[in-house]
């Protein structure tokens, strides 16, 4: 396991690689995409324990949808139950990793807080914010904090998922070889997030504005399945991107899909 240190060309070419991989099999990637979405939401709605729960299996979630883009580039069958094959691979450790990403991230949240009286935190849960609040000039230093904390947490969580399912390394090793691949290539993942920004806001806006303003019905239309298939490609490009970091195990073969013990307890 080596994170190979790229030009920061290939950043762009992570999303075009996805889409090819999403013209493949696009059932598939749209339903493990979705699936782990809803999971997730139906999830977090439950009373006391939902977010928790939502948060620790996050990790075997997302494998089971890198797991279904590994198959289509494998050329493999795979089926709807590969969503959940997660969970069939070193699950102690990627709950573990989730359990780690939550805590960071309420960590990030708390020193938020403290800074602009939860001012951020209630934009991002949607609540009301009195315009003078908002227009606050210490709103924009925590917004410039907020990503100085946050960058290292989700480098971190990156590729952590992958490396603890399909190479099995324990928790703490996922995340700082992840982080560490991530440093390692921050020009590449400047350009993604360039392409991400274009791919995934701008370029759908600039669309539905312009039919919104042939029709606001047309726009409204528009806005519906534009979703359904931007989603899915940008989590295949997370593939793509996990596979031209690091490669894949084993030749770049996909294991078998099992339910022995020893898979379930990471070998």
């Amino acid at each position: 396991m080596q994170a190979n240190q790229l030009p920061m060309q290939r950043g762009w070419t992570w999303l075009r690689d996805g889409v090819q991989l999403w013209r493949r099999n696009p059932a598939l990637i749209t339903f493990a995409t979705f699936g782990y979405l809803l999971t997730l939401v139906v999830l977090s709605v439950v009373p006391l324990i939902g977010q928790l729960a939502a948060s620790l299996i996050m990790p075997a979630l997302s494998v089971g949808v890198l797991n279904a883009c590994r198959a289509i580039d494998a050329r493999r069958k795979a089926g709807p139950d590969v969503l959940f094959s997660g969970f069939k691979v070193n699950l102690q450790a990627l709950v573990a990793i989730g359990g780690l990403y939550l805590i960071a991230t309420m960590v990030v949240l708390l020193i938020l807080s403290a800074i602009d009286d939860g001012t951020l935190f209630e934009i991002l849960r949607g609540g009301e914010v009195d315009a003078q609040t908002a227009g606050d000039s210490t709103l924009g230093f925590t917004l410039l904090v907020a990503i100085a904390l946050s960058t290292p947490v989700m480098m971190a969580y990156w590729f952590a998922p992958m490396l603890a399912a399909w190479w099995r390394v324990s928790a703490a090793k996922a995340l700082f070889f992840s982080f560490h691949a991530c440093l390692r290539n921050w020009r590449p993942f400047l350009a993604y997030a360039i392409g991400l920004a274009i791919f995934g806001a701008i370029l759908p806006g600039i669309v539905i504005g312009v039919l919104g303003l042939i029709s606001p019905a047309l726009g409204t239309l528009a806005s519906l399945p534009i979703p359904l298939l931007i989603v899915p490609v940008i989590f295949a490009s997370f593939y793509t991107c996990a596979r031209d970091v690091f490669g894949l195990p084993d030749g770049g073969t996909l294991p078998a899909i099992d339910t022995a013990a020893d898979d379930r307890n990471g070998g």
